[in-house]
């Protein structure tokens, strides 16, 4: 009788169970991630998750090893576990792997997922930075005030900027005026010399005709 387990026997017996949840616990430790059924990754998730616990390094021990290799009976997986994946997983403090499902098997229509180590996923399981969060007051003081001062500042900066940089063109304009005046008053000039040198040839020439 049951008497109230509750566990999913996977439709196989104690020790075929047994054998086959070892198997998918050396395999994602070696592999970091397997793709099985959904049943099978829950009843693994809670088969992997004590033995990783075990493999932080403050929980090193022979006696560790030893519980660990008792349930995978693997030396290779055991040495991995330890010496890889218990130092990846040594500040996390539980949730070590992750389930993602994949849609159904062709054959069966088995509910298929993917489980895999949280920490191994470079792409997915990047923890993103804390964000600071800035606390809100209705003073004008400390921090806010010298936040709000220095936007002043750069808005003053930006004003005597735009002010120096509409004079220069100001600067410019008059700059070209008095050029352009010079250089009337030098044509005037040339001009009226011109026109005297004209007046004195023609005096002479009459001149010469009174003789």
């Amino acid at each position: 009788m049951r008497h109230g387990n509750t566990i999913n026997h996977l439709g196989r017996t104690y020790s075929h169970r047994k054998a086959m949840l070892n198997n998918m616990a050396c395999s994602l430790i070696v592999k970091k991630r397997i793709f099985t059924t959904t049943a099978k990754a829950k009843e693994l998730r809670k088969f992997i998750e004590p033995l990783l616990t075990r493999s932080k390094p403050q929980n090193d021990t022979m006696h560790s090893r030893r519980t660990v290799f008792a349930y995978l009976q693997d030396k290779e997986a055991v040495k991995e576990l330890f010496d890889v994946v218990g130092e990846k997983i040594a500040e996390r403090p539980g949730g070590y792997t992750r389930i993602i499902k994949i849609g159904t098997r062709l054959g069966d229509n088995a509910d298929m997922c993917m489980i895999e180590l949280v920490d191994f996923n470079e792409v997915y399981g990047v923890k993103e930075e804390a964000k600071t969060k800035t606390r809100r007051s209705r003073r004008g003081s400390g921090k806010g005030a010298a936040v709000a001062a220095a936007g002043t500042d750069s808005i003053e900066e930006a004003v005597i900027v735009d002010e120096v940089v509409a004079e220069e063109p100001a600067v410019e304009a008059a700059s070209e005026e008095v050029v352009a005046e010079e250089s009337t008053s030098e044509e005037t000039s040339s001009s009226d010399e011109t026109s005297s040198e004209g007046d004195a040839d023609a005096s002479a020439e009459e001149e010469k005709k009174a003789e």
